[in-house]
């Protein structure tokens, strides 16, 4: 199989939803005289002293990504400037189906060359991100998508977004062929299995799989821990810093040092505010952290602490007249495992209205590390109508963590292992292994919605099912 194949054609095939034919083929608008232009490009940029071409979601202007505000059209000319096809989702974005970015669901691919139309409208204030919907995405075809509050523009407050992601000069397509791929060939190259899975002997359980890739690196904003972005800032300042785990395959704690915040949002949406120097976040999640900086003229390293092992990434934030210490890109712990700690403390500030589940569904996430099978298996297939209030309990069965991902809608976290509470809004939650979680979803966006692992490699594995409306 062609290598541009292999990119598209696998997660197109794991998205095989069953649609009704009308709605394969949306119309999603004419082009506007006032729309925005973002195209699809191929770029270079330097990993480890070496050149890496990589994609990029670029406006005119050369700048990275979107901003817009709460309340604005979303009104965008999205052009593949390409020789692959693709497509872009607009993680954390509840926009009508028909501008949802999964392969033939509904949409197809954007060709090379093509250039495609959005309009709707941008909806609520939230840290957000767009990327491929195919293993595109592993080789940086992704971007910030920020959604301003009006009511912050008295804020004496400066803003620092920071993308993270997992890099590696193979191919995606290498990359799950060796996930894929029989122990017993070079293929097996780019997995990790230095002691993370399998059977504990200590203890006769079976042990947690932590991560199955050994990348090259690990980036922030593009760019490692030897030559890191620097963000000038006020001595004394506030910052709100914006964190999207833009990794394909990889978890991360966000380590503020000495400073302390307050996380007053996960995945775009408001919470009330938790104070913390550490924060998890697993792929596809994102923080909102408010500082305010010591009235000192010292730098402050905000770094993100892989799962499990020593890697790290992360940014400086300098203060006028501050130096700036070279920081390692091995740290001397592992990060930590992630788990459901933080998860149940979160609080939303505004929580679904309180009433009873009309519908509810059982889903289980299995999966065979070993053979790489991931999959979702349910008790029936989710289908609501409009207006439904829906819960999916997930209950975890495999022995790897798995990041859950609703398109078009938000969700709020109602149990843990059973355990009920009111906790917060989100798009993308964390169900450990051997663990449950129940959301709660207000069945409000018709559509046939991508419901899947935030895993890269996972969803392309076969991890990844439906919240189907009639229609």
């Amino acid at each position: 199989m062609k290598r541009r194949k292999l990119l598209t054609g696998l997660l197109a095939g794991s998205a095989a939803l069953a649609l009704p034919s009308a709605l394969i083929r949306p119309t999603l608008g004419a082009q506007s005289p006032a729309a925005k232009s973002l195209s699809i490009v191929r770029r270079s940029i330097e990993v480890n002293g070496k050149s890496a071409d990589v994609f990029g979601l670029q406006q005119a202007d050369g700048s990275m990504g979107f901003r817009f505000r709460a309340g604005d059209l979303f009104d965008v000319l999205l052009g593949n400037e390409t020789d692959e096809s693709t497509i872009i989702h607009w993680h954390g974005l509840t926009p009508p189906w028909p501008n949802d970015g999964v392969p033939d669901a509904p949409s197809p691919l954007i060709a090379a060359g093509e250039k495609r139309t959005y309009a709707f409208p941008i909806g609520k204030a939230g840290t957000h991100w767009m990327h491929a919907h195919t293993l595109q995405e592993q080789a940086l075809l992704a971007a910030p998508l920020i959604v301003a509050n009006p009511d912050d523009d008295g804020r004496d407050e400066q803003e620092v977004v920071v993308l993270l992601h997992d890099f590696s000069f193979k191919t995606p397509g290498e990359l799950l062929a060796g996930l894929t791929g029989s122990p017993a060939t070079d293929a097996m190259a780019g997995a990790d299995h230095s002691g993370h899975g399998g059977m504990d002997m200590s203890s006769g359980t079976m042990a947690m799989d932590l991560n199955d890739i050994e990348y090259d690196a690990y980036l922030a904003n593009d760019r490692t821990l030897d030559d890191p972005e620097v963000v000038d800032v006020e001595r004394g300042g506030r910052v709100r810093v914006r964190i999207i785990n833009g990794a394909t395959a990889t978890a991360f704690t966000i380590d503020f040092g000495e400073l302390e915040g307050d996380l007053i949002a996960v995945d775009g949406e408001d919470i009330v505010p938790v104070k913390g120097s550490r924060f998890p976040m697993t792929m596809g999640q994102r923080i909102d952290v408010r500082l305010t900086l010591p009235a000192e003229s010292r730098s402050f390293p905000i770094l993100a602490m892989r799962e499990g092992a020593l890697q790290r990434t992360g940014i400086i934030l300098k203060p006028s007249g501050a130096e700036v210490a070279r920081i390692a890109a091995l740290g001397e712990q592992g990060g930590p495992v992630l788990d459901l700690e933080l998860e149940s403390q979160l609080r939303a500030a505004m929580p679904l209205a309180q009433r009873a589940a009309g519908k509810s569904y059982e889903m289980v996430l299995n999966g065979d590390m070993a053979a790489y099978k991931w999959g979702l298996t349910l008790n029936e297939p989710i289908l609501v109508d409009q207006g439904d209030r829906v819960e999916v309990k997930m209950a975890n069965m495999s022995m790897m963590a798995h990041p859950m991902h609703l398109h078009g809608h938000h969700f709020q976290v109602v149990a843990i292992d059973g355990q009920r509470f009111a906790g917060a809004m989100r798009d993308t939650v964390l169900i450990p292994p051997m663990r449950s979680v129940t959301i709660a979803i207000d069945a409000d966006n018709p559509g046939q919605w991508a419901f899947h692992c935030h895993h890269l490699y996972h969803m392309a594995a076969g991890m990844m099912s439906t919240f189907g409306y009639r229609t």
